[in-house]
Order: structure tokens, then C-alpha cells, then sequence
């Protein structure tokens, strides 16, 4: 049996977790800054470090911050909505589908709202594919769920690839390095907070019946909970944060999947725990990718959903093998 941690201890933690990778962000880069030299920047004292804090990087790292607990929280939300552990937007296709939604709306030459919309529409269609052919015949079976998400995210791929073809050459490369997740065009992270706390309003006070919901529709009805109500509120509030997500940092996986399950490994499967601590968790790893992903090889900049899959696939093989044990 793996020890599990309280509550109380565990989101204090995950809060000084995020907290520390934050300012490992804002202190590592090209201009290394030492802990004096950091706080007098977040000061507001004026001079280079300054520039940098205040223009570069800390916009960049909340906004990773902001993708990452956007992830998470899709995630932990598909994992109770498809009754399937090992659910997340990118393994179920539904970032597949977002990043189709952006991409349309880019090649039509829109920008600003239009691309969200876009990339909104796409993830809802996504959930909506997977989760009514995966019951088209009133099963329930993880291991159908799982299968339906795989093939969505393949054909959402051969999308992604016609996209490509039909792009113009000039944004081409920017696009395939915003596929592969990209955080160097990061901008003010306000939209990306905020959409982050909608979400955490939205779906923390459903955290009971999200616990009665996992275990089983006939329970949780029986118990008062209005299911298709429910499902309803987290296939939009799910589509919403991914799409935030892929239209801040491009496409990202694996953080929706390996994050919710191991806190579940770690503290059990109270969402009044869970959404908070996927939030903060998510926050802090992906924070953490895209600093080494901008340090690792300076000057050049890595994608970091390179470095978020480098991690993911062993942790989601683990997982597999650990569930069919």
C-alpha cells in the first residue's frame, strides 16, 4: 500500500513547490540572478534585472503556471467523467481536437478570441466523439475508453498533418513548433489565470458529487446527485480549460495524465483535495519543464511538450502495467 499524505500537509507542500519553481524561473536563464539581485528586481529597483523579471520572465513562467494547472485540472475533471484513470486531454485526443479548432481558425486568418473559440469547439467535439462512441452501446468499459481516445487522437493528427500541408511556408515552422509546445511567444498571463480560476470556481463546489460520481452513476443518482446535469457542466468546463491551454502553450501532454493519478496515489481520491492539488502540481511541473526547456541547450529553445512527453511515457507506461497488475 503506497502511505498516503493528509490533506493539510499535502496542498501546503504543493503550494512551496510551485512557489520555489517560480523563482527558479525567474532567476535561470542567460542572466543568471542571485537571490538579492531577484528579489530587488521583484522590488521594482530599477536596471536590468529588472527588465528581465518583469518583461520576460515572469510573464512567461505564470503563464506556464496557467497551462499546467489548466491540464491538470482537464484532466482530473476527464478522469471522473469517463470513469478511466488514465484519462487526459492529450491521450483522449481532446488537445488533438483543440489544436485543429486553432489551427482552422489561424488559416483562415483570425487571431485574438476567434483562435480560442476555435480551439473550444474542437475540444468539445472531442469529449463529445469519444465519449458517446465509446457507450454507443451502453458499456462502460475503461479499456474501450481508453482505445476511442487513441484512434480520436489519431485522426485528429491526420488533421493536424493536413493543416501543415495546406499551411503557407512562411508561418509553417512556427506552427510545428507550436504543436510541439511553446511557450517563448507567452504574452501577458491574465487570460490564462483567470480562465484557470473559472475553473477551479466552476468545478470545486461539485467536489462531493464528483466523489460520488466516481464511484458509479447509479450510486451517485441514487444519492442525489443530477448526473447528466453534472456530465454536462464538466464536458464544458473540461473543453474550456483545454482549450486555454492549447491555445497558450500549444499542444502539451501527458501533464493531465500523470499528475491527477499520482496525487490520487499519494493523498486518495477526495476532489475537494484533488482539483486544488492538481491545480498547484500541475502548475509546478510544468513551470519546471519550460525553464530547463529554455536553459538545457541556451540559446536554443526546446519545445517543452518534448520534455513533458520524455517524462510522461515512462510514468504512463508504469501506470499501464501497474493497472493490469
Amino acid at each position: 500500500m503506497t502511505p498516503r499524505l493528509a490533506a493539510s500537509a499535502l496542498l501546503p507542500l504543493l503550494a512551496l513547490l510551485a512557489l520555489a519553481s517560480l523563482l527558479a524561473a525567474l532567476a535561470a536563464g542567460s542572466v543568471a540572478l542571485s537571490p538579492a539581485e531577484l528579489f530587488a528586481a521583484l522590488g521594482g529597483e530599477p536596471g536590468l534585472a529588472r527588465d528581465v523579471v518583469l518583461e520576460l520572465r515572469l510573464p512567461r513562467a505564470l503563464t506556464a503556471f496557467a497551462v499546467g494547472g489548466l491540464l491538470a485540472l482537464a484532466g482530473a475533471l476527464m478522469q471522473v467523467l469517463l470513469g478511466n484513470p488514465l484519462a487526459d486531454p492529450y491521450v483522449l485526443g481532446v488537445s488533438g481536437g483543440a489544436a485543429v479548432g486553432a489551427l482552422l481558425a489561424l488559416l483562415l486568418g483570425v487571431a485574438g478570441i476567434s483562435v480560442t473559440a476555435g480551439a473550444f469547439f474542437g475540444a468539445l467535439a472531442s469529449i463529445v466523439l469519444v465519449f458517446g462512441l465509446a457507450h454507443s452501446r451502453g458499456e462502460r468499459s475503461p479499456t474501450r475508453l481508453l482505445l476511442t481516445g487513441v484512434v480520436m487522437a489519431a485522426g485528429w493528427g491526420a488533421g493536424i498533418n493536413l493543416l501543415l500541408t495546406l499551411a503557407p511556408d512562411a508561418p509553417l515552422r512556427g506552427m510545428l513548433f507550436w504543436l510541439m509546445g511553446d511557450l517563448s511567444q507567452a504574452g501577458f498571463p491574465g487570460a490564462g489565470l483567470a480562465v484557470l480560476a473559472v475553473g477551479v470556481a466552476a468545478t470545486l463546489p461539485f467536489a462531493r458529487d464528483l466523489n460520488l460520481l466516481a464511484r458509479g452513476e447509479l450510486q451517485a443518482g441514487a444519492l442525489g446527485v443530477s448526473v447528466g446535469r453534472l456530465r454536462l457542466h464538466l464536458y464544458l468546463v473540461a473543453s474550456l480549460l483545454t482549450a486555454a491551454a492549447v491555445t497558450l502553450g500549444g499542444s502539451i501532454g501527458f501533464v493531465g495524465l500523470i499528475i491527477p493519478h499520482l496525487l490520487r496515489l499519494l493523498a486518495g481520491s477526495d476532489h475537494r483535495m484533488l482539483l486544488p492539488a492538481s491545480v498547484l502540481a500541475g502548475g509546478a511541473l510544468l513551470t519546471a519543464a519550460d525553464t530547463l526547456a529554455r536553459t538545457a541547450l541556451a540559446p536554443q529553445q526546446l519545445p517543452v511538450g518534448v520534455l513533458t512527453a520524455l517524462l510522461g511515457v515512462p510514468v504512463f507506461l508504469y501506470l499501464l502495467t501497474r493497472s493490469g497488475r
